[in-house]
């Protein structure tokens, strides 16, 4: 039988679940690069994915059957073989680690009695698994279950957590000044009329209306923005190499794949405001010749992918999208793709190969993405935030931006507060100021004396607690080897053990490689095997010289950008933190 979760006897209730796949297949015209929805679409039919299941897919969409059970094991959120009636996912990621994680995941288990919680843990009732980071990292503890979040989680609420009853998470957003996360607690995400009383659009009027698409990119290119996605590429540049590109096709991506530990920045951004960042996808459409465009969404985002559906909805119905927009000649087409549970498809190429049904393998390059991209098409991608910038700079001018800022780091940015601050959450601030004026003015304070911050998120670099007033630079930050990264600002105290920490984000940079380049597919596990051996007190000072060599190894020959950063972590505590042997 097909149906893996249950026997099935009645066939009306299976011919139904099939339907369901049926439909998305036919929504992408039985292509092979629909294969990564349609494997969501059966997974959420039947439970997972059974051997039986993949076989029909395969089928009907004329894909070899090592294809479709490639991608099924590649991506983290399909199951083969048994599953739980109830998916219990707990965040065991740094965050969530100091909150008590650890405690509430043997809770977790005591009760369901899955004995050995980790990836794919069943016993036909209950399934938990072990995550790395689901996004929650200001309401820590957090966990989804059913992909329903919940946070703040304390041993005495497990009870209900089993039952989806648990605290629902909130969103805690501050700042001076508040540009891009204004409207965010004041208006429903999705109210169009109220957005638009308060702007929302005007910039698409207007360069509709009266601006060229090169004027667009000038506009960008005049106010210096970079990538907010933690690459920082200058946007402008991006957007015109693009509109250059030969070819009547292109496409126009927005990279929603928040998967940096640490980082929530645009899981609130994109339930609080999603019509600002579609906003900036169209201008970019615009400015580059794109007529067709995708939202890349994070697959632990469920609440925000509603939202963001509901606002695309309703953009349709007011010929905000579509063809001929606001009655020009200009047409615009989004469709979300959904990421399957892989961190490397935060990578732009891999985030192609996704989207075009594959595994998330990066690609190499050049060429580039403005060059050959999705389909091999020209393709500009840009972060949610990234995106979120630009509506305000069509209305005001790129020279706006820039009155934020220091002369290499311009602008306002988002971070993200989480660890021991005492009120965590998203801080909109100019490039510039320090951690302790973050945390002290927008923060509520530390939480006990800070021992170390990391920053940029697991991919980025710890500082020591004497290093905290260092603005947040790429200027000043470069020289202590930490990068801005995605803006992910994690605190520690002291009564943190520093090096069991690290040993969880090699763990991290071990379960999500992606496997397509040597370095990093065997580089990131010899560095956890270490840090275990140092952490287990087995360890000599060779260890340590082992794991510096190994990471210089994987920065200099890794395929993509997050193999090159995933040894970060450990190099910056070496550099900056004495560990005894």
């Amino acid at each position: 039988m097909l149906a893996p979760t249950e026997k099935v006897n009645n066939g009306t209730a299976e011919a139904e679940r099939l339907a369901a796949v049926e439909s998305t297949m036919k929504h992408f015209g039985y292509q092979a690069h629909g294969l990564v929805e349609v494997l969501i679409a059966a997974q959420e039919a039947f439970g997972c994915l059974s051997e039986e299941l993949m076989v029909y897919v395969s089928k009907k969409l004329h894909v070899p059957l090592s294809r479709v059970y490639g991608v099924a094991t590649f991506y983290d959120m399909f199951t083969i073989g048994a599953v739980g009636e109830t998916e219990c996912m707990i965040c065991t990621g740094p965050a969530c680690a100091i909150a008590g994680a650890k405690e509430v995941l043997e809770e977790v288990s005591k009760i369901t009695g899955v004995s050995e919680p980790g990836q794919r843990s069943s016993n036909g009732r209950y399934q938990v698994d072990e995550v790395a980071c689901l996004g929650l990292c200001d309401q820590a503890p957090a966990s989804l279950v059913n992909k329903n979040a919940q946070v703040c989680i304390e041993i005495s609420d497990v009870p209900a957590l089993l039952k989806g009853m648990a605290q629902k998470p909130r969103c805690q957003v501050c700042g001076e000044p508040r540009v891009l996360t204004s409207p965010i607690g004041r208006i429903a995400p999705t109210d169009l009329d109220a957005h638009r009383s308060e702007g929302a659009f005007t910039a698409l009027e207007k360069a509709l209306f009266e601006m060229t698409p090169l004027e667009v990119i000038g506009e960008v290119k005049e106010s210096r923005l970079t990538g907010r996605g933690g690459a920082g590429f200058p946007t402008g540049l991006k957007w015109e190499l693009a509109h250059k590109a030969a070819g009547p096709k292109k496409y126009a991506v927005c990279n929603f794949d928040e998967s940096e530990p640490g980082t929530f920045k645009d899981r609130v951004l994109m339930e609080g405001n999603p019509f600002r960042v579609i906003e900036g996808l169209i201008l970019s459409a615009y400015a580059t010749g794109a007529k067709s465009g995708h939202i890349f969404a994070r697959g632990e985002y469920t609440k925000a992918t509603e939202i963001l559906e509901d606002a695309l909805d309703k953009l349709y119905a007011e010929n905000l999208l579509g063809e001929n927009i606001l009655g020009t000649n200009f047409h615009f087409n989004v469709e979300i793709r959904h990421n399957a549970g892989a961190y490397i498809c935060g990578e732009e190429t891999a985030l192609f190969e996704a989207i075009e049904g594959k595994r998330g393998h990066p690609r190499i390059k050049p060429p580039y993405p403005t060059q050959a991209g999705l389909f091999g098409k020209p393709t500009t991608i840009n972060n949610v935030e990234t995106l979120a910038v630009v509506p305000d700079l069509i209305l005001h001018g790129g020279e706006w931006f820039r009155q934020w800022g220091t002369v290499e780091s311009v602008g306002l940015k988002l971070f993200c507060l989480s660890g021991h601050v005492k009120e965590p959450g998203v801080v909109e601030v100019p490039l510039g100021l320090s951690v302790r004026e973050l945390v002290e003015r927008f923060g509520g304070g530390f939480e006990g004396e800070p021992q170390a911050v990391l920053i940029g998120g697991a991919a980025g670099g710890f500082l020591r607690g004497d290093q905290l007033d260092t603005p947040l630079t790429h200027e000043d930050l470069a020289p202590l080897d930490v990068p801005i990264g995605s803006g992910a600002i994690m605190v520690f105290n002291d009564s943190v053990d520093l090096w069991q920490i690290l040993e969880g984000v090699a763990h991290f940079f071990v379960h999500e490689t992606c496997g397509h380049c040597a370095p990093c597919r065997l580089g990131t596990r010899q560095i956890y095997n270490l840090l275990r051996r140092i952490n287990a007190g087995t360890g000599t000072a060779s260890d340590i010289r082992t794991i510096e060599k190994l990471g210089g190894m994987i920065r200099q020959t890794c395929v993509c950008g997050l193999g090159m950063t995933a040894a970060n972590p450990s190099l910056t505590v070496l550099h900056n933190f004495e560990r005894a042997i």
